[in-house]
């Protein structure tokens, strides 16, 4: 009987034995490319090549180790991630896929095709869209935890005026060009047999799933959505706040799981949705979006009708403003007279570098007072506008002073309380969570000291 439970034993001590020498291995097969360990997450040597390209698409000026100084802010970005998960902090998949159908629209544009842009990255597009997924995902979650660091940051008039007149006057921040715009936005017109085309299709798929079949492999197939697409549709747990609220009001009318609503019009498009599960303001569900069309046709006659209202305005029949009350599309810049706010600062003054290069482009060689013409533009939320925009106000450089740049002092200000609250979390934090980082990269010269124990 002994005999039996030794042997018995030693096949189990062998078994195990094997087990943990298959694990090892594999570890050592996939840290490989592990370049470091912050908490629970991983970072790749792809992440960091990835973040390399787009930098340099971006414009990045390589001063000093540009590899080293994005795999440091990796660094930070995962001892975000990590408190956010402690902290149930998340982002929606709609804000995530908003971003992303954005930033991939303007790679386009800027490089001349889908095809120069698979070319650039050496990638098919669906596999661009995936690596972007999660690089802005990461981005939207540092973002929320840096707000939640610094959110209750004041800063007092007084303080203002104080840091002000302290400041030595070869410190005081010298002032580029800035520009002051207004537009008009008008939403090419959906063709209403596009918009019956896209309802019969999910009215098809609807009926489809009814009949057994999979909801997720109709979305794989043809749901617009391309970061949901790849998962079958899932959303994933969303709070009801990090909806739209006709998305969220369908998905939280459906009862039973597995149950599909009614066609749902946001935004974004037209929608189905199937109810994986609740609890109590937080759903998981899946979803099939499919995006009209717009026809050449309307996206001219769009155009012809701004070039009505812009010859209406420099003919004096009405002025700008009236016209952009009238007629604009944009509600945010429509209740201003079409004055867009600079969301950085809240402020109507805009570097040429905070402008949209399609604007951007748009009013070069503009004098004071006038106006572009129309042309078409991807806004945020990822539609086709035709726009027009009026060379406001331009003002030139100059030292700053508190009566012309007050908004930029008190943001000046504010970022370094925000920079000083956020510098001193991550040193806190370092001490705090597992940091293991691969030998060939701890001698990167870090902004922060603390990663290499």
């Amino acid at each position: 009987m002994t005999n039996k439970m030794t042997t018995t034993k030693n096949i189990l001590l062998t078994i195990i034995s094997l087990l943990f020498t298959c694990n090892v291995m594999s570890q050592r097969l996939l840290l490989d490319d592990v370049v470091a360990i912050v908490g629970d997450d991983a970072i790749l040597r792809s992440d960091i090549e990835i973040m390399y390209q787009q930098a340099q698409m971006e414009g990045a000026v390589e001063s000093g180790d540009l590899m080293c100084h994005l795999f440091e802010r990796l660094l930070v970005e995962k001892l975000m991630v990590n408190q956010a998960k402690m902290d149930s902090v998340v982002v929606s998949d709609n804000e995530v896929m908003t971003q992303v159908d954005a930033r991939i629209n303007q790679y386009i544009q800027y490089l001349g095709g889908q095809d120069k842009l698979e070319e650039y990255f050496d990638k098919p597009l669906s596999r661009i869209k995936l690596e972007q997924v999660e690089y802005v995902r990461t981005q939207r979650i540092t973002e929320k935890m840096k707000y939640e660091i610094t959110k209750n940051i004041k800063i007092t008039p007084s303080e203002i005026r104080n840091y002000f007149s302290r400041m030595p006057e070869d410190s005081i921040p010298y002032v580029q060009t800035q520009y002051e715009l207004s537009q008009i936005v008008i939403y090419p017109k959906v063709d209403q047999t596009e918009i019956d085309r896209i309802k019969s299709k999910l009215r098809d798929f609807q009926k489809q799933v009814s009949e057994g079949r999979d909801f997720s492999t109709l979305a794989v197939l043809y749901s617009d959505d391309p970061g949901s697409a790849s998962r079958g549709g899932d959303l994933g747990w969303t709070p009801k706040s990090g909806l739209v609220p006709e998305f969220a009001s369908a998905a939280f009318n459906l009862q039973e799981k597995g149950k599909v609503s009614k066609i749902v019009e946001t935004e974004f498009g037209y929608h189905i949705i199937q109810l994986i599960d609740r609890k109590g303001d937080r759903i998981n569900c899946r979803h099939i979006l499919m995006k009209p069309k717009l026809s050449a046709d309307n996206k001219n006659k769009a155009i012809a009708f701004l070039d009505t209202v812009l010859t209406t305005i420099n003919d004096g029949k009405v002025k700008f403003e009236e016209a952009a009350a009238r007629f604009s599309m944009d509600k945010d810049s429509r209740a201003n007279g079409g004055v867009i706010v600079n969301k950085n600062d809240g402020s109507h003054k805009f570097l040429l570098s905070d402008i949209p290069a399609e604007i951007a482009k748009a009013i070069q060689g503009l004098k004071v007072g006038e106006i572009s013409k129309p042309f078409m533009m991807i806004d945020e939320k990822n539609k086709e506008t035709i726009r027009i925009v009026m060379l406001k106000k331009k003002h030139d450089p100059h030292r700053a002073n508190m009566r012309d740049d007050y908004s930029m002092l008190q943001t000046i200000m504010e970022n370094k309380k925000r920079n000083e609250a956020i510098d001193n979390w991550v040193r806190q934090r370092q001490n705090e969570v597992y940091i293991n980082i691969s030998p060939e990269w701890q001698k990167c010269d870090f902004q922060y000291k603390g990663w290499v124990k």
